[in-house]
C-alpha cells in the first residue's frame, strides 16, 4: 500500500494550520472529550479513513475506554454501551456525514434529540467536530493516506510528542 501522494496538510502548512485550528476551537464549549472522540471514530469508519479510525480508536483507549465501545461503535444502536447523549451525538454524526444519504439530510428528529441533551454552544462544538473529521477523512481517502505506528506520535498521551488534531 502506498499513499497517491503526500498528504496535502503535510505539504501545505497554512492548511495544517487551519484543521487544527478548527479542532481546537471546540475544545472549550463543554461537549464531553470521549463524545467528541466517539464522533471522530463513527464518521471515520463511515468514510473509510484508516488513519483516523487507528487514531480515534487509539484516543479512546489512551481516554479509557472500555473495549466494549471501541469494538461496537459502529453498531451503537444495537448495544448497551452509550448514553442517551451519546447515541444522539452518533446519529447527528451520521446523519451529517452522509447529507445525500437521504431527501432530509438531517431529519429533524436527530436534530431535536441532539439539542436535548447539548446546550447551543456544545451543538455548535458537536457540528464542528463533525465537520471537521468529515474535512480530515475526506482529504486522507482521496489521497489514500496509509496508517500505522506513526499514528502514536499524533496522539495526547500516546508515544510522540506532537498531537496534533
Amino acid at each position: 500500500m502506498e499513499p497517491r501522494i503526500e498528504n496535502p496538510v503535510m505539504t501545505n502548512p497554512r492548511a495544517m494550520k487551519g484543521l487544527q485550528m478548527l479542532g481546537s476551537a471546540t475544545k472549550d464549549a463543554g461537549l464531553p472529550h470521549t463524545t467528541a472522540l466517539l464522533v471522530q471514530l463513527r464518521a471515520s469508519q463511515i468514510n473509510g479513513c484508516s488513519v483516523c479510525v487507528d487514531m480515534h480508536s487509539r484516543e479512546l483507549k489512551v481516554a479509557g475506554e472500555r473495549d466494549e465501545r471501541l469494538l461496537t461503535v459502529s453498531a451503537w444502536r444495537e448495544t448497551p454501551y452509550f448514553s442517551d447523549a451519546e447515541r444522539a451525538a452518533l446519529a447527528l454524526t451520521e446523519a451529517a456525514t452522509r447529507l445525500a444519504d437521504s431527501q432530509d439530510a438531517v431529519p429533524d428528529e436527530v436534530w431535536h434529540e441532539a439539542a436535548r441533551h447539548y446546550d447551543e454552544q456544545q451543538l455548535g462544538a458537536l457540528v464542528l467536530e463533525i465537520a471537521a473529521i468529515n474535512a480530515w477523512n475526506r482529504i486522507n481517502a482521496t489521497t489514500r493516506q496509509i496508517t500505522g505506528e506513526w499514528i502514536n506520535q499524533w496522539i495526547p498521551g500516546g508515544q510522540g510528542e506532537k498531537a496534533a488534531a
